[in-house]
């Protein structure tokens, strides 16, 4: 499946949900989810038909594959994978998500948005350990520590991230050291530690049938 090219905000209404997937934006009064808290479209303020269980672990499927900015295919992979671990099989998918070096280097604070971070990793901006990793589904592990390359770190994209990160916030299982453009992961995240309103086991129940 191609990845979405249309406007990210329409996902968000669509969801009924801020992603935060345009960054500062979506922190500002521009944000159109809040200025247009209803789905998009021209029949998006009318009240729709009861959805069926079914049409909830679809809508909360695609609400979680937007989240992380992934195509289907990478979604079932990742599930696939997740399913094969010892443990609740919800629990490691989200978690194996938030590992994808993409999704850290967001989370650390060195971009604004997902997508961002996939484009920069993918330009060689960023190393793992002190090795070059251009591949945005590399798995980060405890202990790895992931830097913003010497010549990167003029780019005015990541001094703004950066400066934004306070109101944000970096999550417990990752150390920032903003003055050397480093970040550490001190411990995979617990199910405490995702913020975003996502229940896993509805995507269990809709892979599982």
């Amino acid at each position: 499946m191609a990845r979405y090219r249309g406007s990210v905000c329409r996902l968000c209404r669509r969801e009924n949900l801020k992603l935060f997937l345009k960054g500062d934006r979506c922190y500002s009064d521009k944000c159109a989810f809040d200025r247009h808290g209803y789905p998009p479209g021209d029949h998006g303020q009318r009240r729709g038909r009861k959805p069926s269980d079914y049409g909830i672990q679809l809508r909360e499927k695609q609400k979680v594959k937007r989240i992380y900015a992934l195509s289907e295919k990478q979604f079932r992979l990742f599930f696939e994978k997740a399913e094969k671990q010892r443990g609740i099989t919800g629990i490691n998918f989200l978690v194996l998500l938030e590992r994808r070096l993409d999704n850290v280097v967001y989370r650390i604070g060195f971009v604004n948005s997902r997508s961002q971070a996939r484009h920069f990793v993918r330009h060689n901006h960023f190393t793992v350990n002190g090795k070059k990793v251009n591949i945005p589904s590399f798995l980060v592990k405890i202990g790895d520590v992931i830097e913003v390359k010497e010549k990167s770190r003029k780019i005015q994209a990541v001094g703004d991230a950066l400066g934004a990160v306070v109101r944000r916030g970096v999550p417990q299982w990752l150390d920032l050291e903003k003055e050397k453009f480093t970040g550490v992961v001190k411990s995979f995240p617990l199910r405490e530690d995702l913020t975003m309103p996502m229940q896993e086991q509805l995507i269990v129940e809709l892979y599982s049938k």
